[in-house]
């Protein structure tokens, strides 16, 4: 099998390095050439044919943002990996260049104290997006049927109580199918709206604030103890799982710093289990792009108790690994196209509920 060929494009001596260096311990994975700046590699390009670009941000003479919508523009199947901060301003720049076209980020470990645990967060972080972007492509002329049924059945749909929670698991695309699919959403939408996003701290933050701009309902980074209300998306923060507590007083977020599940903090599974163990047969989830399989076994939780999972359909997915899973396994009650992702949760919510208090289109 032939290695994945990889352009990596840094102003900076040492990450290329760096980067080389922890590409070059793999069997996998070889880097094809180095550049210092974006017009640098788009004169490489053609010449060496990369497999996949991982960008800086920052660099002189054409930065990472003008050069991603360059590739984007004469290569728009070349996955593009950026190299951001944890910084906000770095955040918003991989927001930013999400948005113009590359296909995922990784941060630069800053005052770690040495090479050796640099390399280890490259390593931890790179590697497994390299290879999920490049794995072959599955033809998508038609959609994947779901199996007729599963090893252990589930048990029927209780009736058609009303939606009263919308949790939504997603990964790897994540912010882009996000502002298509919230800024979307009905101001008036009568459910509240729980997310994980996996990104670290900071990220969050600038992504809830992004998306609040952009929708009709309050979108924020969730925080402890707060009450959740309709019509607001809760956003939660990296480095925390969320999961929702529902009492007599109404519903409430929990943040925890407990153990990572599926490597990843916060994780998926942890809010559809509690959102399951809240609501039951009124939880709508939702898994949408992203690699790996966090959200897998929530979806079971959910299934189990009565409620809803819908999966974003694999021709929209940047990577179709969690939703793919869910939709294997035969949870998924339907899959979806990114496009009709709001329409289908918004319609879900007006199926259950009286027509005088159904909320009216976006």
């Amino acid at each position: 099998m032939s290695k994945i060929r990889v352009l990596v494009v840094d102003d900076a001596v040492v990450i290329r390095r760096i980067v080389g260096d922890v590409l070059g311990g793999t069997t996998d994975i070889e880097v094809a050439a180095t550049a210092a700046n974006g017009k640098i590699a788009l004169a490489k390009i053609p010449q060496i044919n990369p497999d996949l670009v991982t960008l800086d941000v920052e660099m002189p003479e054409m930065d990472g943002l003008t050069t991603v919508r360059e590739i984007r523009k004469l290569y728009p199947n070349l996955p593009v990996i950026m190299f951001s901060t944890l910084t906000s301003r770095g955040a918003s720049a991989a927001l930013e260049a999400l948005a113009g076209g590359a296909s995922d980020y990784v941060t630069k470990p800053a005052n770690v104290g040495s090479v050796a645990v640099a390399m280890e967060r490259i390593r931890e972080e790179l590697i497994p997006k390299i290879r999920s972007l490049c794995a072959k492509a599955v033809p998508q002329s038609a959609p994947i049927a779901l199996p007729a049924k599963r090893s252990t059945s589930l048990p029927p749909k209780r009736g058609a109580g009303q939606l009263e929670i919308v949790v939504i698991g997603v990964s790897t695309g994540g912010p882009n199918a996000l502002a298509e699919v919230i800024p979307a959403l009905p101001a008036d939408l009568p459910v509240p709206i729980l997310i994980v996003q996996h990104m670290p701290p900071v990220f969050t933050k600038v992504l809830a604030d992004r998306l609040n701009q952009k929708s009709p309902l309050t979108v924020k980074e969730a925080e402890h103890g707060e009450r959740v209300k309709a019509g607001t998306v809760y956003l939660a923060p990296g480095d925390f799982h969320m999961t929702v507590e529902k009492n007599p007083a109404g519903r409430f977020i929990r943040l925890n710093q407990e153990t990572p599940e599926n490597s990843c903090r916060p994780a998926v599974d942890v809010l559809f289990r509690s959102a399951a163990a809240a609501d039951g047969p009124n939880v709508l989830a939702a898994v949408l792009t992203g690699m790996g399989r966090d959200g897998f076994r929530g979806a079971e939780v959910v299934r189990e108790t009565g409620g809803t999972v819908i999966v974003q359909d694999q021709a929209t997915s940047v990577v179709w690994g969690m939703p793919g899973m869910v939709a294997r396994a035969g949870l998924a009650d339907e899959q979806v196209p990114l496009s009709q992702i709001a329409a289908n949760i918004t319609r879900r919510v007006c199926d259950r509920r009286p027509s005088n208090t159904r909320p009216t289109a976006a």
